[in-house]
C-alpha cells in the first residue's frame, strides 16, 4: 500500500533492501564526511578568527534574543563551542565544524527519500560537503553554519511530508524554519517555497486547507518570536538593517555580473556544473518524480529569484545563497546518476562525478593555505588577507605593551571587526571597547565609568589624513605608537595608536543612533 499522499517512488523506497554494494557505499561516505570534517578541525585550530568570527564571539559572552545584524543563533554555536574548548579558535568553530554532520544526515535521508537509491543520496552528501560553502561555511563560523543545516532539515521533513503524507511533519517542517530563521532572515523565504510547492503539485494541495501546515507555521513564528520580542524592544532596528535592503534607492544592474562567477567559486567549478546541469534536467527531463523535482526547484528558484533582482540595485554577497545549496547538491546529484545523459553531455557528468570531489578538497585546502600564509599568490594581497586576522596574534602584545606604557585603562576602535580582534587576542580582562555604534553592542555590560575616565588607547588603521574627528571628543589626542599587521612579508595593515585624554562633554563614547532609526 502506497502511504497517503506518497508516490510510487515512495513505496519502492521503503521496500528496497540495503545491498552489500549500498553498505559498502554508505560505510564509505560516512568516513569520507568524518574525514572532511576532521580536516576543518585541524584547520579550525590554527587559522586566526575572521573579523566577523570576533565579533560573533563577543556576541556569545552577551547571549540575548537577537542582535543588531542577525538573529541569535550563530552566537549559542559559538558559546556552546567555546564552553568545550574554551576562547580559542578551535573552541569557537568546534560546533559550526560538527553541524555537518547532522547537516550529511538530513541531506542523505531528503535525497534518498525524494529520488531513491543510495547512490544519489551518497552523491549529495559528497557533493554538498566539498562546496566551499558548507567546507568554508562551517569552519569560519558565521550564522550561515547553522543556516545551511536548518535549511537541509527543512528539505528533508518536506520530503517526509511527501512520503509518508502525515500532517505531522508540518510540526517538523516548523521547527526545522524556526532555527533558520533563528539563524538568518533569509528563512524568510521558505515561506513562500513550501507554498509555491504546494500549489504546483496538484496531489499536495489538500496541505492548504489542513490545520497541520498552519500550526507548523506557528511553531516556526514561537521559535522565531525572542527575535521579534528583542527588535520590539530596540525599535525594530535589526529589522529595519536588513529587510530595507530589499528597498532599491537606485539601479545598478552591473552588480549581476558578480552572481554568477561567485557561485561557481563558492561551489567548487565541478559541482556548479552538475548542479546546473541538474536543475536543466528536473525541469526539461522525467530527471524523477514530479513532486520531488518541483520540491528540489521551488527551494532553489524561489530565493535565486530574490537575489537575481536584489542585484540590479546592489551587490549580494556569495555567502548569502547559503540556504539554496541542500537543494542544489541534491540537484548535482541527480545530474551525476540518474539523468541518463548521451554524448558529451554524458561525458561532461562522467567527468564531474569522478573529479567534483578531489577538487572541491585540493581547493579547500589550498584556501586555507592561502588564508594563513599568503605563499600561493607569492605572498600578494588577495581576498583573504583583511577578513583572516593573520598577524593579530603578534600585534596584539606589541598594543598590550603599549597601553601598559602610556598607561591607558581601556582600548577603542572605530570599527566591530577591530573591536572584536582586539577583545580576543589581547589579554583577558583588558577593557575594549567601540568608540561609535553602539548599537552593536547594547546586549553587552558597558565597559566601567571609571576606565573610560582614564587614558585611552585608540587603534584605527593609518590614514593620511588622520583622525580629525577624535579632536570634537577629546581635548587631548597623540600618537604613541605603530603596528603592522603583517601575512609573511606582506604588510596587511597599519594601525597608529594614539591616546586620548579629557573627553569633552564627559563621555567618551559616540551614543548617535544608528542610521536606520535616524530616517
Amino acid at each position: 500500500m502506497i502511504p497517503q499522499g506518497g508516490d510510487r517512488f515512495s513505496e519502492k523506497i521503503m521496500l528496497q533492501t540495503k545491498s552489500p554494494g549500498d553498505r559498502r557505499l554508505i560505510t564509505n561516505t560516512i568516513l569520507t564526511v568524518a574525514a572532511l570534517v576532521a580536516l576543518r578541525l585541524v584547520a579550525a585550530a590554527f587559522t586566526p578568527l575572521t573579523f566577523d568570527e570576533a565579533y560573533y564571539w563577543m556576541w556569545s559572552k552577551s547571549l540575548a534574543g537577537g542582535y543588531y545584524d542577525h538573529p541569535p543563533m550563530v552566537a549559542f554555536v559559538i558559546r556552546a563551542g567555546t564552553m568545550i574548548a574554551g576562547d580559542t579558535e578551535f573552541g569557537v568553530r568546534l560546533v559550526s565544524v560538527l553541524l555537518a554532520l547532522p547537516m550529511s544526515f538530513a541531506i542523505w535521508r531528503a535525497t534518498e527519500i525524494l529520488f531513491g537509491g543510495t547512490r544519489v543520496a551518497a552523491s549529495a552528501t559528497i557533493l554538498l560537503n566539498v562546496t566551499l560553502v558548507a567546507a568554508v561555511g562551517t569552519l569560519i563560523v558565521t550564522p550561515d553554519a547553522p543556516l545551511l543545516v536548518a535549511s537541509s532539515f527543512v528539505l528533508l521533513f518536506l520530503a517526509k511530508v511527501l512520503e509518508t503524507g502525515r500532517g505531522a511533519w508540518w510540526l517538523a517542517v516548523g521547527a526545522a524554519a524556526g532555527c533558520a530563521l533563528l539563524s538568518k532572515y533569509t528563512a524568510m523565504f521558505f515561506g513562500p517555497a513550501i507554498l509555491l510547492w504546494l500549489v504546483a503539485v496538484p496531489k499536495l494541495r489538500r496541505w492548504l486547507l489542513s490545520p497541520w501546515l498552519y500550526v507548523g507555521g506557528l511553531v516556526a513564528l514561537v521559535l522565531f518570536a525572542p527575535v521579534i520580542l528583542w527588535n520590539a524592544d530596540h525599535q525594530w532596528v535589526s529589522f529595519i538593517k536588513q529587510l530595507g535592503r530589499a528597498r532599491i534607492d537606485d539601479f545598478r544592474p552591473g552588480f549581476i555580473a558578480e552572481l554568477v562567477p561567485t557561485q561557481v567559486a563558492f561551489a567548487t567549478p565541478l559541482v556548479f556544473i552538475l548542479g546546473a546541469m541538474g536543475l536543466h534536467a528536473m525541469a526539461w527531463r522525467s530527471s524523477g518524480a514530479f513532486a520531488a523535482r518541483m520540491l528540489v526547484n521551488t527551494m532553489f528558484w524561489t530565493i535565486v529569484a530574490y537575489f537575481v533582482w536584489h542585484s540590479l540595485h546592489a551587490r549580494v554577497e556569495a555567502n548569502w545563497f547559503a540556504p539554496v545549496y541542500p537543494a542544489f547538491a541534491v540537484a548535482a546529484a541527480v545530474a551525476a546518476n540518474l539523468t541518463p545523459w548521451e554524448g558529451r553531455r554524458k561525458q561532461l557528468a562522467d567527468f564531474c562525478r569522478r573529479w567534483a570531489a578531489p577538487t572541491g578538497i585540493v581547493l579547500f585546502a589550498a584556501l586555507i593555505v592561502q588564508a594563513n600564509t599568503g605563499m600561493l599568490s607569492g605572498y600578494r594581497r588577495d581576498a583573504t588577507v583583511r577578513s583572516v586576522g593573520v598577524g593579530w596574534r603578534e600585534i596584539a602584545r606589541e598594543i598590550e605593551s603599549v597601553r601598559v606604557r602610556v598607561g591607558a585603562t581601556c582600548v577603542l576602535a572605530p570599527d566591530y571587526g577591530t573591536t572584536g580582534w582586539l577583545a580576543f587576542y589581547m589579554p583577558k580582562g583588558t577593557c575594549v571597547a567601540q568608540q561609535s555604534q553602539r548599537i552593536r553592542w547594547v546586549n553587552m555590560r558597558e565597559p566601567d565609568a571609571a576606565l573610560l575616565r582614564g587614558k585611552l588607547l585608540y587603534v584605527d588603521d593609518a590614514l593620511p589624513t588622520g583622525r580629525p574627528f577624535l579632536k570634537n571628543y577629546f581635548a587631548r589626542v597623540e600618537m604613541v605608537g605603530e603596528v603592522q599587521r603583517k601575512r609573511g612579508p606582506l604588510v596587511v595593515e597599519t594601525y597608529l595608536l594614539e591616546l586620548l585624554e579629557q573627553p569633552k562633554g564627559g563621555d567618551p563614547l559616540d551614543r548617535s543612533p544608528p542610521p536606520e532609526l535616524q530616517r
